[in-house]
């Protein structure tokens, strides 16, 4: 979602040139992995994260995890992600739960997602790469299927697999249901990837209504270790967005 004024392959670059020593993206799919490798190596970058093939993007669909009848097209796609995983050293992986179609069965709808996690859970755990799911906002994304923290903790009881993780993404939560510090606090253990963007425009985390100074003092004193991913659409050029960043870098120099 950064530094879109640059093609994508040129982005690393840019990031690392910008301070960032870690990287996440969407989809990684559409290079080969070593053009990936290169430059990562090439700019001292390690890849976060990255999503499982969502199914048709362009098409509207955000992720199959949830969708019966298309439990081979999911396997199919842990299969590709975790190619992509092991040959960029990326330790997390996102499945995103996908868009619950009008009047489906709530119950198959869940039988699906579970079956499914247990799967991917389970061969990423072959690779050492914890699977992490998201709860998305219902404005952004209409009819997602996982909507608050309270949801993907009961999925990750259900599931039971000891490397399924949440990802919180402090926006979506925001909007969904705020108190953000609490809930930072509850789920921090079950929590393995942390994102931010100011609310109400998923601008820079400088702006807006979340006073993100404060959320990551918290993140320090309650011990999380994890990466936090800057999932925002800058408002105009990225780099001269970055305040923010270089401030907290310059705070944080040598911690």
């Amino acid at each position: 979602m950064m530094f879109n004024e640059v093609p994508f392959l040129d982005r690393f670059g840019a990031a690392a040139e910008a301070g960032f020593q870690g990287v996440e993206f969407l989809f990684p799919y559409e290079y080969p992995v070593e053009a990936l490798v290169e430059r990562l190596g090439r700019h001292r970058l390690e890849n976060v994260l990255f999503n499982l093939p969502p199914g048709n993007w362009s098409g509207g669909e955000r992720g199959l995890t949830c969708l019966p009848g298309r439990r081979d097209e999911f396997r199919a796609g842990v299969e590709t992600a975790l190619a992509y995983a092991t040959g960029l050293g990326t330790k997390r992986v996102h499945a995103m739960a996908g868009i619950a179609p009008a009047g489906a069965n709530p119950a198959e709808l869940r039988e699906a997602y579970v079956a499914n996690l247990k799967y991917a859970a389970s061969e990423c755990a072959r690779h050492g790469i914890t699977l992490v799911i998201e709860a998305i906002n219902t404005r952004d994304m209409p009819g997602f299927y996982l909507n608050t923290q309270q949801q993907a903790y009961e999925v990750l009881q259900e599931v039971n697999a000891p490397n399924l993780k949440m990802q919180m993404d402090c926006y979506h939560m925001q909007i969904m249901e705020g108190d953000l510090a609490t809930k930072l606090r509850k789920y921090a253990p079950d929590c393995a990837h942390i994102q931010v963007a100011g609310v109400p425009e998923r601008h820079e985390p400088d702006t807006g209504e979340v006073r993100y100074g404060y959320l990551f003092d918290l993140l320090d004193n309650i011990g999380y270790d994890g990466w936090v991913g800057c999932e925002y659409r800058p408002a105009a050029n990225t780099a001269d967005g970055l305040g923010w960043f270089h401030a907290l870098s310059s705070q944080h120099a040598g911690v």
